[in-house]
């Protein structure tokens, strides 16, 4: 698909958490190579010398990096006002996702459906560790769960995108995910939500990244495709 298409990504950094013995950013780019993408833009601010050293142009990972600077904070989506480059459809991913998606397969999903945005999503179990109680107005008891499990469909911070969608982002200021899902639901225009069943974790949050350094080794010829 990477010659069909020339594959295009827009990652947006966070702080070069190691998972085994690669910052979780080269465990990105070592995913996106080897599936086929062959342009990646690295959306930096702070540590954004630090990361331009480290990845250059992206030559030993057999693509091209090259890096867009916000002089201020732009959120997750402000930053894509900034890249004058953008082809008519790119992905957009957050850079502490440690995940076995394959990252062509989503791509070929949203340009064959013709999506304006498409969001990989996953299910999380969020267990309340506590005996939940329900009362009336009255203070009167009316039903009780012992540590009640819920489940949710979240993003993984992994999105596709095409281009008609920048109109809607705004130059110059902070822009968020979320404000552009209500700007797509209100303009009549939602994501459609591509369930994955796989391997995800946010390791931006500690209890995840406590698991993915447990797990990292024992899958890194997964994570890796080795």
């Amino acid at each position: 698909m990477g010659t069909r298409l020339r594959p295009y990504t827009v990652v947006l950094p966070k702080p070069l958490m190691p998972i085994g013995e690669f910052p979780i950013l080269e465990v990105i780019v070592k995913q996106l190579a080897s599936c086929g993408f062959d342009h990646v833009t690295l959306a930096v601010n702070h540590q954004a010398e630090l990361i331009k050293a480290f990845f250059a142009d992206g030559g030993k990972w057999g693509l091209k990096i090259d890096y867009s600077l916000e002089d201020r904070p732009l959120s997750t989506m402000g930053p894509l006002k900034l890249i004058s480059d953008l082809p008519a459809n790119f992905l957009v991913m957050n850079g502490d996702v440690l995940t076995d998606l394959d990252f062509g397969t989503f791509f070929d999903f949203h340009v064959a459906k013709r999506n304006t945005f498409t969001i990989s999503a996953h299910v999380r179990e969020q267990v309340i560790d506590y005996g939940v109680l329900e009362t009336d107005e009255s203070g009167t008891l009316t039903g009780f769960s012992e540590k009640p499990r819920n489940r949710y469909e979240v993003s993984m911070g992994v999105y596709m995108l095409s281009s008609a969608v920048l109109e809607l982002v705004p130059a110059g200021r902070a822009y968020g995910f979320d404000h552009l899902m209500l700007d797509l639901i209100a303009a009549k225009k939602p994501a459609v939500v591509r369930r994955y069943e796989g391997y995800w974790l946010d390791i931006g949050r500690p209890d995840d990244y406590a698991q993915a350094t447990e797990d990292f080794e024992r899958m890194r010829g997964k994570l890796l495709r080795e």
